[in-house]
């Protein structure tokens, strides 16, 4: 048997659930509103964050009633593993930044690493306006702190998967949030 698929499963089984799909659904619809008030009549592109901005990405346009544009950037730090290195850039938008309001939308703001290089590439870009938004903000202090304009959920400093948030690749389609209570897990912190 595959060997992170066999990991994967006992994760699934060792997790606690920390944020149930009924309170996810509640915090999209939140920051929906938000984004709402902030961007309807300007015309925004949002920008996913692949792969963990996909379902963040998804659930939000569902309830964004306006006229938008999307497009996506893969830059990672994880590649699938516990733990991040340097930003990998695989992929920049097609569509032009230039005199755009932009939004990048992403799945966690850990360490921030990857929201910040993606902030600067995109300052480079001279877009009208710049904001983020991530489903989840984890609580603790290493890291950096780019700017974070819209978020739904907090979690604690614990291995979190669900929700586009993964464990080595697996489980980004639960639509609720996950934390892992084995220590094996907890060395590879995300």
């Amino acid at each position: 048997m595959n060997t992170r698929l066999h990991d994967a499963r006992q994760a699934r089984n060792d997790a606690t659930c920390i944020h149930t799909e009924t309170v996810v659904t509640q915090a999209l619809d939140q920051m929906a509103a938000q984004i709402s008030t902030d961007l309807s009549d300007k015309n925004p592109l949002l920008l996913g964050v692949m792969h963990g901005g996909l379902l963040p990405l998804s659930y939000l346009l569902q309830r964004l009633t306006f006229p938008l544009t999307i497009d996506y950037v893969h830059a990672t730090r994880y590649r699938e593993d516990l733990s991040g290195r340097e930003l990998i850039w695989q992929r920049t938008p097609n569509q032009s930044l230039t005199d755009r309001h932009v939004l990048l939308v992403d799945d966690i703001l850990d360490e921030g690493h990857t929201l910040a290089g993606l902030l600067q590439y995109c300052q480079t870009q001279q877009p009208a306006s710049l904001k983020t938004a991530v489903l989840v903000h984890k609580q603790h202090n290493r890291g950096v702190s780019p700017q974070l304009d819209y978020y739904g959920l907090t979690v604690p400093d614990q291995y979190v998967f669900g929700c586009g948030m993964d464990y080595r690749g697996y489980w980004r389609n639960i639509p609720a949030i996950y934390a892992i209570r084995s220590a094996t897990a907890q060395s590879g912190l995300r």
